[in-house]
């Protein structure tokens, strides 16, 4: 019935049938400017990820230092573990500035008029190439920082340490390299589960409120214009065909990803109502099957756990889709409000208006947790 209407109100979206060459695409004199300044800041992203990948972190010195707190040597050698760290996790950090700064330049050349967001994806395939690359390191860059709880642990213990080396009146060299204002600057963007992501959308909503006489439609129809050629190209297979690797497959089938959590972001009701114009219901019928012989791509199952729980209207997806779209029945990191008021003279979870943890009886507990087994079970084949 909710298709009829639309066909009687003409609101079903014509999708944008055109190839967008990932691989080729290379910038006519028009783009050359920007996609220079791109560039230059995507050249370095490889490299961060292979640093980030290599990360280890300081755990054992750490955990001996704090087992032993009146040993100096081990404290010594903790600190000398974790200087080195702090000055790599700087590196991503300051990396991320120069990432928000290019998308910034990049939606400023695909959303400017008099084009509509199709015909600048059409014409500029090489600035939305580099779009596409800046989503795709996001996501993997998000991806191998949530699989690393080091990064937080050395960067709390570096925190600690300089806390109480200050108490002391103690000025360590290290300060001179990450200052406090910066120290303070970095924890709030390791304490993001995505931080890079995060990063992309803050630069987005700052790219829509600093330019007010553009309307919002404009850059969220970019959005979502995007995640349609990137579907268009997946289900056709005349386009499919045109991919030289199964590597572009699943960067295509990333980027779309990334686009539809970018989109949740920024539109103001998000990606998943009614009114949307990214359809997410049929997303996962879009990827080609993975027949029962084929090995699952590692890059489908390991992307990050980053949109709304809720579930998408129109039933359940297909097997063969679920581990594209398995990221959609996750979490959301879209920043939730707190709308209850505190209640006075009450503390901790009360104090918050909030009422406190339910407690089960034990043979509810138990019966629950076989429940959640089964179910944990029964959707470990699909990748979820």
């Amino acid at each position: 019935m909710g298709n009829l209407l639309k066909v009687l109100t003409r609101e079903i979206e014509n999708y944008p049938h055109f190839f967008l060459d990932f691989e080729n695409a290379q910038p006519t004199e028009g783009e050359r400017e920007i996609w220079n300044q791109i560039s230059a800041v995507l050249q370095d992203s490889e490299s961060i990820l292979a640093d980030l990948q290599a990360y280890k972190g300081a755990g054992p010195e750490i955990r001996d230092a704090i087992q032993n707190p009146n040993d100096i040597q081990l404290q010594e050698k903790a600190w000398n573990a974790v200087c080195p760290l702090v000055v790599r996790l700087k590196r991503f950090y300051e990396f991320s500035i120069r990432l928000e700064k290019a998308l910034q330049s990049l939606l400023e050349s695909l959303t400017c008029p008099p084009y509509t967001p199709t015909q600048h994806l059409e014409r500029e395939q090489a600035l939305a190439k580099e779009f596409a690359e800046i989503l795709h390191f996001t996501l993997r860059f998000d991806e191998l920082k949530m699989r690393n709880p080091a990064i937080q642990n050395d960067f709390s213990y570096y925190r600690r340490t300089i806390s109480r080396n200050r108490i002391n009146n103690m000025h360590l060299d290290i300060e001179n390299e990450v200052n406090n204002e910066m120290a303070n600057r970095m924890s709030l963007f390791y304490a993001e589960a995505t931080p890079m992501l995060k990063t992309l959308s803050n630069a987005t909503m700052h790219f829509v409120s600093e330019n007010k006489t553009l309307p919002i439609e404009n850059t969220t129809d970019c959005l979502s214009t995007m995640t349609s050629v990137c579907k268009v190209m997946l289900e056709t297979p005349e386009y499919r065909s045109r991919f030289t690797s199964e590597e572009t497959l699943m960067f295509c089938m990333r980027v779309m990803v990334g686009v539809i959590i970018l989109y949740d972001h920024v539109h103001p009701v998000g990606a998943f109502c009614k009114t949307s114009k990214i359809d997410v219901s049929t997303l996962g019928k879009r990827a080609p099957p993975i027949g029962a012989g084929e090995r699952r791509p590692a890059d489908l199952a390991s992307l990050p756990p980053s949109l709304p729980s809720s579930p998408t209207e129109g039933g359940a997806l297909p097997a063969d889709g679920r581990p594209v779209l398995s990221v959609c029945l996750q979490r959301s990191i879209r920043p939730q409000t707190q709308s209850r008021k505190p209640v006075e003279g009450l503390r901790g979870e009360r104090s918050l208006g909030c009422k406190p943890p339910l407690r089960l009886p034990q043979h509810e507990r138990t019966s629950l947790g076989v429940s959640c087994g089964s179910m944990r079970k029964a959707l470990g084949d699909t990748g979820l």
